[in-house]
C-alpha cells in the first residue's frame, strides 16, 4: 500500500479488477452484446486513468478467463477478439498510455487466443515496455487453477522441490505482485479463482453495478473503504 500525495490517504499500490456485467448491461439497455463490450472497454480506459491519478501503481484486470474461452459461444468470442485487436491497434489508446507513462503487460495462456489478436497485443506490450510509471496487467486466457498447475508443471519439469518463495516464481503470473485490493462489479461476491497466489490477503470490494455503469464516485467509495481498513497481513 502507498499514501497518495494528492489525497493524503492510503491507497492500494496494486489494484485488481473483475469487470463483470457487460452482457447484462447490454440486455438491460436493449443493446447488442457488442455494445456492452465496447462500453466496457471505454469504461476501463477511464477507470485506469482514475486509478493512476489516485496513486495506484499497478492495475490488473481479468479481461478474458480460460473458462470464458471454454464456455462462451464462438460468435461472442469473435466479438471480443475483434474488439481487443482493435483496441490494441488504436492510436488514441496508445496516446493515452504514452501520456500516462503506462505499460501494458499480457498475462495468460495466449496460445488459446487467435494469432492476429496475439500479435496485436504483443505489439502493444512491446511499444509500451519503456513506460515505468503505471503498469496495466491484462489477464487474457488466464485461469487461477491453470496458473497453479503451470507452476507445478514447471517445478516437475525442472525436477525442483520448491518452497513458497521459489514456487511463486514458477507460476504463469510470477511477475505480478501481491494484490492490495480487488474490485468486482455486477453484484457477484466471489473471486472465481482470480489470482489465487497473489490474493491471499487482498481486501475485497464488491459493487452491485454492471461494469459499464461503474463511475469515478464508485471507485472513490472503494478507496475510502480500503483506507479505513486495518490490514494485518496475518500478523
Amino acid at each position: 500500500m502507498i499514501r497518495s500525495k494528492q489525497r493524503h490517504r492510503i491507497v492500494p499500490a496494486h489494484l485488481a479488477l473483475i469487470p463483470d456485467g457487460n452482457r447484462r448491461w447490454a440486455k438491460s439497455n436493449r443493446m447488442s452484446i457488442i455494445n456492452g463490450y465496447q462500453n466496457g472497454i471505454k469504461k476501463f480506459i477511464s477507470f485506469g486513468i482514475w486509478a493512476k491519478r489516485m496513486g495506484v501503481k499497478t492495475l490488473s484486470v481479468w479481461a478474458l478467463s480460460t473458462e470464458n474461452i471454454a464456455n462462451r459461444s464462438a460468435g461472442e468470442l469473435a466479438i471480443l477478439y475483434a474488439l481487443y485487436q482493435k483496441a490494441a491497434n488504436d492510436p488514441e489508446i496508445f496516446r493515452i498510455l504514452s501520456e500516462n507513462n503506462a505499460r501494458i503487460r499480457i498475462v495468460g495462456d495466449m496460445s488459446k487466443v487467435p494469432q492476429k489478436v496475439r500479435d496485436a497485443l504483443a505489439s502493444l506490450e512491446r511499444k509500451t515496455a519503456r513506460y515505468k510509471e503505471f503498469t496495466i496487467n491484462l489477464m487474457i486466457g488466464y485461469g487461477g487453477r491453470e496458473d497453479i498447475l503451470y507452476g507445478a508443471r514447471t517445478a516437475e519439469r525442472n525436477n525442483a522441490e520448491p518452497d513458497e518463495k521459489s514456487f511463486g516464481s514458477m507460476i504463469r503470473s510470477a511477475e505480478i505482485p501481491d494484490v492490495d485490493m480487488i474490485i468486482r462489479t455486477s453484484g457477484e461476491r466471489r473471486l472465481s479463482g482470480f489470482l489465487p497466489w497473489q490474493a491471499s490477503y487482498s481486501e475485497l470490494w464488491f459493487s452491485r453495478k454492471y461494469w459499464p455503469d461503474f463511475e469515478r464516485r464508485d471507485l472513490n467509495r472503494a478507496m475510502r473503504s480500503y483506507a479505513s481498513r486495518e490490514r494485518r497481513l496475518g500478523k
